[in-house]
């Protein structure tokens, strides 16, 4: 009997893992220091580590930093959406990161999984990030304060 309710209660705690996960999959979350209209510092640029602030295009509002790994299925489809969603929106390019051989980046980063996607300015100051696959019309309706700034 006693076997019975531990299975019961794995089954139960492995069910409510998964909804949680699921419901966090792909959520957007804004930066801690980000504000609508808010000037970028200098020196955040140079903060970022080296790969992710090379990916930076001063002549683009916004770029879609995707930091991924070489064996993560997740990333691929994260690829297409961002990839998609920023060829269709002017002022958006996605750069995607591989940090296989570089976990100091993802850890500089504060990127606990993988894919997850930043939304960095020119200067290098984060707007938001999404872990997981990120929902295109979300993250678009997300971005459209910052891509209205600069139009």
């Amino acid at each position: 009997m006693a076997g019975l309710w531990v299975l019961l209660g794995t089954l139960v705690v492995g069910l409510v893992a998964g909804a949680v996960l699921r419901a966090r999959n792909g959520r957007i979350r804004a930066a801690k220091t980000a504000e609508p209209g808010e000037a970028a510092a200098p020196e955040e640029r140079t903060a970022l580590p080296a790969p992710v602030a090379d990916a930076l295009d001063p002549a683009t509002p916004i770029t879609l930093v995707q930091i991924s790994t070489t064996f993560c299925a997740p990333c691929r489809h994260a690829r297409a959406v961002l990839s998609q969603l920023a060829d269709r929106t002017e002022g958006v390019r996605h750069v995607d990161l591989d940090v296989t051989q570089r976990p100091e980046v993802a850890q500089r980063l504060g990127v606990l999984r993988t894919p997850t996607t930043l939304a960095l300015t020119p200067g290098g100051r984060e707007l938001l990030r999404v872990s997981g696959v990120p929902k295109a019309p979300e993250l678009l309706e997300a971005l459209r304060p910052h891509l209205a700034q600069v139009s």
